[in-house]
């Protein structure tokens, strides 16, 4: 995500942070640098240049002397970004229901956003509902009810409906929505924002009479994102907007920084970050400069813990943690949860100090063939073998009987309780299990290498 302008932005801190003087050719060439990153990240040129002129102003600022003129100068650069970038904008959940609608043009993303959003939402405990009011695009119900089934959210469409106001009131009706605590609404798209399509959405936010109404964006039409946020912004009431694809353009930056550049317009509440239906973030201006000055980001990545482990198991698999004492189900959990948050890259990018360790890119792959041949052999375990692995190193015959009866050789047995030992010991030496860890609190120095010298030399997958 925007790789090229995290590596001139920390560069740009860097020179700064170890110059003895800052003279005129120093500045000018971290002003150059600046501005071609920028300018390739797609940010608008005026912004660029006003953000710059700001530097080399604050740069000689005869006011300020020696050191504390190079960390002046980085808080200038610091606060400039993040004003650019816009500010933190966050949906607040009412106590009585939350209706969430959607809206955009033709492959926004609108329908796989619904999908992320309800398991963003079902994950913090929220009783979510999917609603298809998309009667115009052929297998949009389809699609809904299929990313809805595989990640086990509700879903109501009706599809022998064309009215998507009449389809929407007898859905509410037969379905007794009136008990859920989210409501996600997808609505249908169009080339333009054209006058069927704004007509369409006022007769459906008149219904609905949605808590909020989200625009949805892909991030790869770049600056143009201004023009589209206005429009809507113009014709229709929107409250937020969702950025997609953030992962796999080059433009995200003209897409973030034109969103907030819309006067009186509503601000970035999510960005997506890939295919899986985890990766779907919070935007936070702060905590998204500090990932590209690859300074981490432990608050996204606790957030990311939460949509992929249900509140229950995270509760219990805490509790096991606190007592210094894992199961095997717990393990494969735990791998299951590393794989759903996008592999060990996307992770080390959210640890502090962590941007630039160098891990092999196998180590963290995803594994569903083994998470699945470790459950069968969890399942061909009794209840004190799950949860005491111990008797099986003491008496290889239970190997040799899981083994059978999971149709596994011995050596994969032993490989899974490898693993177990690792993170228990990992457990029992208290890495991440300190004061506050239950709550995301920061790792120190010594655990965060001690976590990486057992992940680079012992963990293997």
């Amino acid at each position: 995500m925007l790789e090229k302008l995290g590596q001139a932005l920390k560069k740009a801190t860097d020179k700064i942070a170890n110059a003895i003087f800052l003279d005129k050719n120093l500045v000018d060439t971290i002003v150059r640098e600046l501005q071609r990153a920028l300018i390739e990240a797609d940010v608008n040129i005026a912004l660029v240049k006003e953000l710059t002129d700001t530097i080399k102003k604050a740069a000689f600022d005869e006011r300020i002397k020696g050191i504390e003129k190079k960390e002046h100068l980085i808080k200038v650069l610091h606060d400039e970004l993040v004003k650019i970038l816009g500010g933190y904008h966050q949906i607040t959940l009412k106590k009585e229901q939350n209706r969430i609608m959607l809206l955009g043009l033709y492959g926004s993303g609108k329908t796989t956003t619904i999908a992320k959003l309800g398991n963003y939402y079902a994950k913090r405990g929220k009783k979510v509902a999917l609603i298809g009011l998309d009667v115009h695009r052929p297998a949009a119900f389809e699609q809904l009810q299929q990313l809805a089934e595989k990640n086990n959210l509700n879903c109501f469409v009706k599809k022998d409906e064309k009215d998507p106001v009449k389809c929407y009131k007898l859905l509410y009706k037969e379905n007794k929505l009136a008990e859920y605590d989210v409501l996600l609404v997808d609505t249908a798209g169009r080339h333009t924002l054209d006058d069927d399509l704004i007509k369409e959405i006022k007769a459906l936010d008149k219904e609905v009479k949605p808590t909020e109404s989200i625009l949805v964006i892909p991030a790869d039409i770049g600056q143009a994102a201004k023009k589209q946020a206005k429009e809507f912004r113009d014709a229709v009431k929107i409250s937020g907007i969702i950025i997609t694809r953030m992962d796999s353009s080059a433009r995200g930056g003209g897409a973030l920084t034109a969103c907030a550049e819309v006067k009186d317009g509503a601000g970035v509440y999510f960005i997506t970050t890939g295919e899986k239906i985890n990766d779907l973030e919070e935007f936070n201006p702060e905590s998204f400069l500090s990932r590209l000055l690859g300074m981490g980001d432990l608050q996204a990545l606790v957030e990311k813990v939460k949509s992929v482990t249900d509140e229950g198991k995270q509760k219990e698999i805490l509790a096991r943690v606190e007592q210094g004492k894992l199961t095997l189900d717990d393990v494969v959990e735990q791998v299951k949860s590393m794989n759903s948050l996008g592999g060990f890259e996307k992770i080390k990018s959210m640890l502090p100090g962590f941007g630039k360790v160098d891990v092999p890119d196998e180590l963290m792959q995803n594994q569903q063939g083994k998470i699945a041949k470790w459950e069968h052999i969890i399942k061909s375990m009794t209840k004190e073998e799950k949860e005491n692995p111990e008797l099986l190193q003491k008496q290889t015959s239970r190997i040799n009987r899981i083994a059978k009866g999971a149709g596994v050789t011995n050596s994969e047995i032993r490989a899974l309780l490898k693993q177990y030992d690792l993170l228990n010991s990992m457990v029992k030496e208290g890495i991440g299990t300190g004061a506050g860890a239950g709550e995301g609190a920061m790792f120190s120095q010594k655990q965060l290498q001690k976590m990486m010298k057992k992940f680079g030399k012992k963990m293997k997958f």
